[in-house]
């Protein structure tokens, strides 16, 4: 069988559909077997991850004007010709008009354009829409990275559940063997783009509510890029608040040590088709507080303190909870730590892609 896999969002500035791309190309490549991989627009898949740049795609920029013209109906049958003849087409959120010649696959990666359109430009909205309409309602099969995210999809868009397979995100396998950063003092991580949808105001109330004597004993560190409507947010932690440090953009080859080095991590997102963070702390040993909302509950499987995400009173409690009983971590991290070896290996994501590949294809 050849597969064609469609790499577009790595041109992108973006974080988790990038992550999820880079590291899935190269663990099917890895397990490929007697099968056959292309990519397209490039010639072989991405060598390095940066979530805050596009790859250097070494391709000229006609090529990739045709790979933008692929949402314009009129550009498709010259932008079609490029994408390298496979028996499977598996199609990014890039995707708005599917070649018509080729069995189609796609990843459900959120619904949350759907459930929370004012958290996304309205451009943004209409993509997700028409990708919808014309990707994820034709296509031969599909791949959810969450039950929670097939179950919005079914519910929301009326697809076909039988066509739907979870198959989860795996997780770096510098995750799973890192040394932890060395600290001078314990800190609370938090992982993300600063959106209103990642919910850092949230968090940094009910962190600044903490009893005094806690927020002494740890620092809260918060890592990532600004995103959409993220000045005020960015503008409260460049204000510095004490007890509260923030990194930034934290590169790949950074952010496992310091994940791995958190006393716990906090994860009170609005929404999340699966989120990366939470299942990359659990891959460490740390445990978590994070949303009792959308995937959350199902990827931490028993290893993080569930609240409600809109409550700062729930989150402050939860933190004060963890933070105040060494064994309570110890145990949760270990939960989270088995949970993660058995479920978020990307060599096993892999092995079950491409049996669905294979099934799909018939």
């Amino acid at each position: 069988m050849r597969l064609t896999l469609d790499l577009t969002p790595t041109l992108l500035r973006s974080a988790g559909v990038k992550n999820h791309l880079y590291y899935w190309s190269r663990a099917l490549a890895a397990a490929r077997g007697a099968h056959e991989m292309d990519y397209y627009p490039f010639a072989h898949a991405p060598d390095s991850l940066d979530h805050d740049r596009g790859v250097e795609s070494g391709i000229p920029n006609w090529r990739l004007f045709l790979v933008a013209a692929m949402n314009l109906p009129a550009m498709h049958p010259l932008a079609q010709a490029l994408v390298p003849a496979a028996d499977v087409l598996h199609g990014s959120p890039q995707l708005r008009l599917a070649p018509r010649t080729r069995i189609l696959t796609s990843h459900i990666h959120d619904l949350t354009c759907w459930l929370m359109p004012e958290f996304h430009t309205a451009a943004n909205v209409n993509a997700a829409r028409q990708m919808a309409e014309q990707v994820w309602r034709r296509a031969d099969g599909l791949i959810a990275v969450s039950n929670s995210a097939k179950d919005d999809a079914v519910r929301l868009l009326g697809l076909n559940p039988e066509r739907i397979q979870v198959i989860y995100h795996g997780v770096p396998e510098t995750y799973f063997a890192v040394r932890p950063l060395r600290v001078t003092k314990p800190y609370v991580l938090n992982v993300g783009t600063v959106e209103p949808r990642k919910n850092i105001d949230g968090l940094l109330d009910a962190w600044l509510a903490l009893p005094a004597d806690v927020r002494e004993a740890f620092d809260l560190v918060i890592a990532g890029p600004g995103g959409w409507k993220s000045e005020a947010t960015l503008a409260r932690l460049e204000s510095k608040p004490r007890g509260v440090r923030y990194l930034g953009y934290v590169g790949e080859d950074e952010l496992a040590a310091l994940t791995a080095g958190a006393a716990a991590h906090a994860y009170p997102s609005l929404y999340e088709g699966f989120g990366f963070p939470l299942a990359q702390a659990m891959a460490c040993g740390v445990p978590s507080v994070t949303s009792n909302v959308s995937s959350m509950p199902e990827v931490a499987a028993g290893s993080a303190l569930l609240v409600d995400p809109r409550s700062a009173g729930e989150l402050r409690e939860a933190l004060l909870k963890l933070l105040t009983s060494e064994s309570l971590r110890k145990e949760l991290g270990s939960i989270g730590r088995a949970y993660a070896e058995e479920h978020y290996r990307w060599d096993a994501v892999a092995r079950e892609s491409w049996a669905f590949f294979e099934r799909v294809a018939g």
